[in-house]
């Protein structure tokens, strides 16, 4: 069983499904994604949804990738198909990155479970050898059990999804875990 876990779904918005950071692949997550967050809400696993709320200002940003997941724009709403549970599930804003640089996710990661805090981060979402690197990176540095969702990761070219979850794996030790294997984990 996994200790104290909390999924998190890190860029899950139109800009990146149907926008202008979309690529054919994103499909390929989106099933498993459902699955996975119905058996987190299910059993009592914390669902974080850490999203790009961006400024136009973010030049470091925007300058690399163009105008995407504006803050307040229909491109950064979380896709209809992995829509956040009112009043249950938890949206954290980033303007990088990283889900964890200057955003209150290791705060709200600490107090979770009473308090006794999460343990271990399932991390889902796009982009395998992006945002999912940057957050597992800074999972790692503070201490976090990490497990990526093999098959709820993308990233715009299969040779960069497939050479970040080893890099993923060798460096931060990163557990790499099909969803119906993480599901079975998770389930009380």
């Amino acid at each position: 069983m996994i200790n104290n876990p909390a999924v998190i779904l890190v860029d899950v918005q139109n800009d990146f499904f149907t926008g202008p950071l979309k690529t054919k692949r994103v499909g390929n997550i989106i099933e498993p994604l459902q699955r996975l967050v119905f058996a987190a809400r299910k059993n009592a696993v914390p669902v974080i949804y850490s999203i790009d709320a961006h400024y136009p200002q973010d030049i470091e940003v925007t300058r690399k990738w163009g105008s995407h997941a504006i803050k307040g724009t229909e491109g950064a709403q979380v896709i209809a198909e992995l829509k956040p549970e009112e009043g249950k599930d938890y949206i954290v804003e980033k303007r990088t990155y990283s889900g964890f640089y200057e955003t209150g996710l290791d705060p709200l990661l600490r107090r979770l479970y009473q308090g006794n805090g999460v343990k271990t981060v399932v991390l889902c979402g796009l982009h395998t050898n992006m945002c999912i690197r940057h957050t597992a990176a800074d999972a790692f540095f503070r201490g976090y059990r990490i497990i990526i969702a093999k098959d709820g990761v993308e990233a715009f070219k299969d040779e960069d999804h497939e050479q970040d979850l080893k890099y993923l794996d060798y460096v931060y030790n990163a557990k790499i875990m099909p969803v119906n294997e993480i599901i079975r984990e998770i389930v009380k």
